[in-house]
C-alpha cells in the first residue's frame, strides 16, 4: 500500500489468525474508529492532539527569546522526552544546534556536560507531567542550574500547573513555565507541548511536523483496520511473546524506543502484551537472525527500512574476482539486498512481519509515524478491553521508592 511519505505493508498470515475472532474484533474497530474520529475534536481528550486547530498553552512569539541558544539539554524521562529526541534523531541533518538529552541517573553523562557547556549559555528545557518525576529532579538539581529569582533567563519548565515541585519552583524563581495538559499521558504527548516546545526550538518546522495528522482516520483506513484487527487477535491467543523492531537505520533508533514505549506501557498489562525488542540490522544479523529464523515460533517482527539515496559506490575491479559481484554497487544497494533476502526468508518461513518503508526523513513523515503509531495503539488497547493511557504497575515502584528515600534505607531486603 503505497503512501507519499511511507510504504506499509501487512504480512500477518491467516494461519495465526483465529477465525472466531475476525468477525467480533471487525465489528468492535468500526465502533472504536468512529468514536475516535469525534474524540479529535474534544478538547479534553487525548486525541485532540491530532486536531489541526489543536489549542497549545503557549505562543510561539514567547519562545522567541530562547531561539539564540545554539546549546540545548532537555532534562525528562519516558514519554517526557523520547518523543523530542526521536525528533531530534530523525531530522538531525537538517538541524544546526547542539542538542542532548538527560533521561536517566548518569552522574558521568552530568559530569561531561557540565564541563562541555556553560550553564548560563545553555537553554534547559526541563519536563515532567506530574512534575515530581524523580530522575528528573534528582538530574536537574545535580546539574545545579538554577540561581537566584530573575536570573534564569535560560530555563523552561513543562509541567502540570498543580502542587508540584516544577510548578512551585518555577513561581518561586520565576521560571517560564509552560503548562502540560492533565488529559494527555507522557506517552502520548510528543505532538503537544511536551514534543513541539523542544521541536521549535530545535530549528523544525512544527508545521510540516503536524501536516498528515489525522491522514489516518480520514484517508488510509485499510492498512491501519486490517493491522489492529489482526495485531489484536494475535494478543488475545497469547502464542507470541516478542515483538521485534528490525531496523535499518540509524536515524530510526529513537523514533523506535518511542514506540517501544507506547507498545509496552499501554498494552502490558492484565496478563496481556508482548515484550518490544529494538534489534538494529544489518549488525544483528550476525549473532540474532539464527534464532529469529529457526528458534521458537513465538515473535513477530515490524521491519523499518529507508533506501537511501547515497550514490557512492564501492571499486573493487583491482582487487578479486570473486569480489566482482560488489563493484560498482552502493552501500545501499548491499543493505536493500540484505532486506529483500530477509523478507524472502520470512515469507518462505512463513513468519508473520509488517513492513515500514520510510521514503523521505522529514517532518511530514515523522509526523505521521507519530500519529499512525498512536492511534493503532490505542484502538488495540479498546479491542483488548483495556485501557491503553495508564500504567498502574508502574505508579507501585514510584511509591515505593519514595518510601525507601524518606525512611533512608539502603536495603529492601
Amino acid at each position: 500500500m503505497i503512501k507519499k511519505n511511507l510504504i506499509t505493508e501487512n504480512f500477518i498470515q491467516e494461519r495465526y489468525l483465529a477465525k472466531n475472532l475476525k468477525k467480533k474484533l471487525s465489528s468492535k474497530f468500526n465502533k472504536i474508529y468512529k468514536n475516535l474520529k469525534k474524540d479529535i475534536n474534544n478538547t479534553q481528550n487525548i486525541f485532540n492532539v491530532l486536531n489541526n486547530n489543536y489549542n497549545f498553552n503557549f505562543n510561539f512569539k514567547d519562545l522567541k527569546y530562547f531561539l539564540k541558544f545554539k546549546s540545548i539539554i532537555i532534562v525528562g524521562m519516558g514519554g517526557s522526552i523520547l518523543g523530542s529526541n526521536a525528533i531530534f534523531e530523525f531530522l538531525n541533518s537538517k538541524l544546526k544546534k547542539k542538542v542532548y538529552f538527560i533521561d536517566d541517573i548518569d552522574t558521568d553523562n552530568i559530569k561531561i556536560l557540565q564541563n562541555k557547556h556553560n550553564v548560563k549559555n545553555t537553554l534547559f528545557i526541563i519536563i515532567s507531567k506530574s512534575g515530581n518525576t524523580l530522575e528528573t529532579l534528582s538530574n536537574i538539581f545535580s546539574f545545579k542550574i538554577f540561581r537566584k529569582k530573575g536570573k534564569n533567563k535560560n530555563i523552561i519548565l513543562i509541567s502540570e500547573r498543580n502542587h508540584n515541585t516544577l510548578n512551585n519552583l518555577g513561581k518561586n524563581l520565576r521560571l517560564f513555565h509552560i503548562e502540560h495538559k492533565k488529559h494527555i499521558g507522557g506517552r502520548y504527548s510528543v505532538l503537544s507541548e511536551v514534543g513541539i516546545v523542544p521541536a521549535y526550538l530545535m530549528g523544525v518546522n512544527v508545521k510540516k511536523l503536524r501536516r498528515n495528522l489525522t491522514k489516518y482516520l480520514h484517508k488510509d483506513k485499510s492498512f491501519l483496520q486490517e493491522s489492529t484487527i489482526k495485531l489484536t487477535n494475535i494478543l488475545l491467543q497469547k502464542k507470541f511473546n516478542s515483538l521485534i523492531f528490525l531496523n535499518f537505520h540509524p536515524k530510526l533508533n529513537s523514533f523506535l524506543m518511542w514506540y517501544q514505549q507506547l507498545f509496552a506501557e499501554s498494552l502490558g498489562k492484565e496478563g496481556k502484551g508482548m515484550l518490544p525488542v529494538i534489534s538494529n540490522v544489518p549488525k544483528d544479523f550476525h549473532s540474532l537472525l539464527q534464532l529469529y529464523l529457526d528458534g521458537p515460533k513465538d515473535k513477530l517482527f515490524h521491519i523499518f527500512y529507508y533506501e537511501g539515496d547515497t550514490k557512492k559506490k564501492i571499486n573493487t575491479k583491482n582487487f578479486s574476482n570473486d569480489l566482482n559481484y560488489l563493484n560498482n554497487k552502493s552501500l545501499n544497494q548491499v543493505k536493500a539486498a540484505q532486506k529483500n533476502a530477509l523478507i524472502k526468508v520470512l515469507k518462505k518461513k512463513k513468519i508473520p512481519f509488517r513492513f515500514f518503508n520510510i521514503k523521505k526523513f522529514e517532518e511530514e513523515t515523522l509526523g505521521e509515524l507519530f500519529s499512525y503509531f498512536m492511534i493503532e495503539t490505542a484502538i488495540i488497547g479498546k479491542l483488548l478491553k483495556i485501557n491503553p493511557f495508564n500504567q498502574p504497575a508502574v505508579e507501585q515502584l514510584k511509591i515505593h521508592t519514595k518510601k525507601l528515600l524518606i525512611k533512608g534505607r539502603k536495603n529492601y531486603f
